[in-house]
């Protein structure tokens, strides 16, 4: 008979592992396993040096939040460890982030930590330890299929929805993981924190940029990366020159506001061209976009990608973590790649961030993988009533590639 984790074993025989950061979230998720009888042990992983972060409201992982997951774990009867992963966090997740935005990115750190630190490293120890499943305190939910595998599913609380910072998880990993607050509301997470008296039942939620002590990503890319941090020209898209930058890394595509320069009607940062260190801005329409280019594909919908997109294969995408899915198109590209035709079109579509893949626009709906967007490109007509090619990304040289190129 299964459990309610869908593990062939009774509770009290089967050990799991919860990830416990030492929020609410990820502390009612060792509560509720506890409370029904599993083998829980907690592990807090210190992920940067949190000397500086301590006092810091939002952030994950450092010295008070260990504190706080040591006492949840007291509180509840369960054993606690923490493990030193600075150097392997400095290197999978820091170093990264510090080099996509040098090169005119915009990356979500949250996403690489999830896959290469907790569902990779943290994984395999829970492995080590003789655990049948490693559970986390995401709003995301696991649901078993008729095949045996597992499925991503959307959080029954759309307004604390995870899924697009899971989208990178592997099929293997997702036998192995297990999402309890799936299917719960934030406001009842904390009812429940209430009832087991946990000490962070009021806790603040944690920020994204956990390993930024100060609140300025920008601190932490002078210090990795000096050259991000050089004087350039912001042109607007003629190649006028409207102003100077103090470094690419002020800025995103889709910004507003911030840009230091004065004009008659609305700027928005169109695209950022990292090799003449420039920042390209325009009106809003020339933020839209019909096409992503992406890279490094994730496929864990049904059966392999190549079968399940053939000549087209109709979704939903969601490329901001704050957006809502859009319909559009995936579609293989001629050099082996993929490419997302967008129907409707999305303003502010940047490099480095993720497309996310859904198989419906809302509701309950499962994730069927994703990838970074490394370009993308809109059609747009001309003065001679032909059409051109907008583009966003990088090429060798630093300048924007339109997606014909990429496709060979």
């Amino acid at each position: 008979m299964l459990n309610s984790l869908e593990i062939e074993a009774r509770p009290q025989d089967t050990r799991v592992v919860v990830a416990m950061s030492g929020g609410v979230d990820s502390s009612v998720t060792a509560a509720l396993l506890k409370s029904e009888g599993y083998d829980v042990v907690g592990i807090t992983l210190q992920l940067y040096d949190h000397g500086a972060a301590t006092h810091r409201k939002g952030a994950c992982c450092a010295g008070q939040d260990i504190h706080d997951a040591r006492n949840v774990a007291e509180r509840i009867g369960i054993p606690h460890y923490v493990l030193d992963y600075e150097s392997r966090f400095r290197e999978s997740v820091i170093d990264n982030f510090a080099e996509s935005y040098a090169s005119g990115e915009t990356p979500v750190p949250c996403i690489e930590c999830n896959r290469s630190i907790k569902f990779r490293d943290l994984l395999a120890t829970a492995r080590e330890l003789g655990a049948s499943a490693l559970a986390t305190g995401h709003y995301v939910a696991s649901r078993a299929m008729s095949d045996g595998s597992r499925a991503l599913i959307c959080a029954a609380d759309a307004d604390r929805d995870q899924s697009y910072f899971l989208f990178a998880t592997t099929r293997e990993q997702l036998e192995f993981l297990r999402f309890p607050l799936g299917d719960m509301t934030k406001p009842q997470a904390r009812d429940h924190a209430r009832r087991f008296g946990l000490g962070v039942a009021e806790k603040h939620d944690s920020q994204d940029i956990c390993f930024v002590p100060t609140g300025r990503y920008t601190d932490v890319i002078g210090r990795l990366r000096p050259n991000a941090m050089e004087p350039g020209e912001i042109v607007d898209l003629e190649g006028r020159v409207l102003g100077r930058h103090q470094g690419i890394v002020h800025f995103t595509v889709g910004q507003r506001r911030g840009l230091g320069i004065a004009a008659s009607a609305p700027l928005y940062v169109v695209r950022l061209e990292t090799a003449a260190r420039r920042v390209v801005v325009g009106p809003r329409e020339a933020l839209r976009m019909d096409r992503i280019g992406l890279r490094d594909i994730n496929w864990i919908g049904e059966g392999p990608i190549e079968r399940a997109v053939g000549e087209g294969l109709e979704i939903f995408v969601r490329v901001r973590s704050t957006r809502a899915p859009q319909p559009a198109w995936l579609r293989a590209t001629d050099s082996g790649g993929y490419q997302v035709e967008l129907v409707a079109g999305e303003e502010g579509v940047s490099p480095g961030q993720a497309c996310v893949f859904y198989d419906a626009p809302s509701g309950r709906a499962r994730v069927l993988g994703g990838g970074f967007i490394q370009s993308a490109s809109a059609r747009s007509v001309n003065d001679k009533g032909g059409s051109e090619t907008r583009a966003v990304g990088k090429g060798a040289a630093g300048r924007p590639v339109p997606l014909e190129a990429m496709r060979g």
